[in-house]
């Protein structure tokens, strides 16, 4: 089967549109293993406002211009892969994978080490040696997973280590939603797996998650007239009413030539994209893009990330800091990358590493715009939600709050805390508090 797929995709192939329906629902993300790591509760988390709509009166609009020139950046680089012609990410972030595994032993969630010709074998498959021998356009017809290596083999570090076993899967690099155009660069030896760039994240996707496209595909599908869900864990359902994908906040779909309708990508059996209508029966779960910036959309938006597991690199349909800031800015038009370190630098930047506390939390206070705005520490990224009873507020997909002895108290989902979560603690380590390690205060 994969070897006919294959085939299929070396071959030249034709743009097909159909006229069959899906429609796009509101759902639930099917429960699992992730909603079952521990929920540690801190002071802040019952006494501070924990809904959103109380810090959303503090924002301040953006101008219609300037939204839509971010909006219009946003586009440009989310449509990038198809206007690549070659790999264009930086040499030293190349083979880092490679280096992971065999720098130090892997282990699988169970404690057991990977052996050196089970990596090696992953190594292979990949053959990295093929880089931009295929140069294809290409886009998800479902939500994905983007893989370290070509594999669905998970690999931690020490799992007895903090920090280092579940859900800390090494080899879930970053989840990607339907609709994202790729670029492939070449596919793994065993023709299962696609290596890919996106607008956001690079490497190794199922090939049965996605779908070849050539230009006129493109031109139909790149019509300059988006919208993009803004309820999260919704499910699109074929014309037979088979459910297709999880779709999460944040996803884009072009708007149809009716207005009344929008698209989405699928497959034909060869692999070939086409395109095809999706109804959405509640106006209520889906808006053109960008969405207006205002207190009650902020208020509604925010509300559908709190309480979320903590899904290290988009795993088990959740997310982690990164995913949760990229979804919530994308709907309103500021695009960022994968990770915290380059969302830091996908904004503008305020250095406040080396202030003491009070005068830390008066400069991002003044500085800092309330739901456009976002604190950066080498690790972590949130979003600053505002001032309450002088402290600055935030919300943010955390792990864990670091203890003396090493440890962690872990929350491991979307939280609203202050920048000390967890001060009114003996064990909490203070030099390691997030007011303490907060580093630049990044302005959209």
């Amino acid at each position: 089967m994969y070897k006919k797929l294959a085939l299929a995709t070396l071959l030249l192939f034709s743009f097909s549109s159909l006229s069959a329906t899906y429609t796009l629902k509101e759902s639930k993300r099917v429960k699992s293993k992730i909603d079952h790591m521990p929920k540690g509760k801190v002071l802040d988390m019952r006494k501070i406002p924990q809904d959103p709509a109380f810090y959303a009166n503090q924002i301040k609009p953006f101008s219609k211009a300037k939204q839509k020139k971010l909006d219009r950046v946003f586009n440009k680089k989310y449509f990038k892969p198809w206007s690549l012609r070659k790999i264009d990410i930086p040499k030293k972030e190349l083979g880092w994978e490679v280096r992971f595994v065999t720098k130090k032993p892997i282990y699988k969630a169970k404690n057991r080490v990977i052996p050196s010709y089970t990596y090696n074998k992953w190594i292979r498959n990949a053959q990295m040696d093929k880089l931009d021998t295929k140069k294809y356009k290409a886009i998800t017809i479902r939500r994905t997973n983007v893989k370290a290596l070509p594999t669905d083999s998970p690999f931690y570090r020490d799992p007895k280590r903090v920090g280092e076993g579940f859900p800390f899967d090494y080899n879930q690099n970053s989840a990607l939603h339907i609709n994202v155009p790729l670029y492939i660069s070449h596919f793994s030896k065993d023709k299962r797996w696609a290596f890919v760039r996106a607008s956001y994240a690079f490497g190794w996707v199922k090939i049965t998650d996605l779908a070849l496209v050539n230009n006129n595909f493109i031109k139909k599908f790149k019509n300059g007239n988006y919208a993009i869900t803004i309820k999260d864990n919704l499910r699109l359902y074929t014309h037979k009413n088979s459910p297709a994908s999880l779709v999460k906040l944040g996803a884009l779909f072009p708007i149809s030539k009716n207005g009344k309708s929008y698209l989405i990508a699928t497959r034909n059996f060869k692999g070939q994209g086409r395109i095809e209508k999706v109804m959405v029966k509640n106006p209520k779960i889906i808006a053109k893009k960008p969405l207006a910036f205002t207190a009650k959309n902020v208020a509604l938006l925010a509300k559908e990330f709190y309480g979320e597991p903590y899904g290290w690199g988009g795993g088990y349909e959740c997310r982690d800091c990164s995913a949760t800031t990229r979804d919530f800015l994308g709907v309103f038009g500021i695009f960022l990358r994968r990770n915290s370190n380059k969302q830091a630098k996908d904004g503008i930047s305020t250095y406040i590493k080396g202030l003491k506390k009070n005068a830390k939390k008066k400069k991002i206070i003044k500085t800092a715009e309330p739901f456009r705005s976002l604190l950066y520490v080498p690790g972590h990224i949130v979003l600053y939600l505002g001032e309450y009873k002088g402290e600055p507020v935030i919300m943010h997909t955390y792990w864990g709050i670091r203890k003396n002895d090493g440890s962690k108290l872990i929350t491991a989902r979307t939280i609203i805390t202050t920048t000390e979560p967890g001060k009114e603690r003996s064990d909490i380590r203070e030099k390691s508090k997030l007011i303490n390690t907060l580093k630049t205060i990044v302005n959209f």
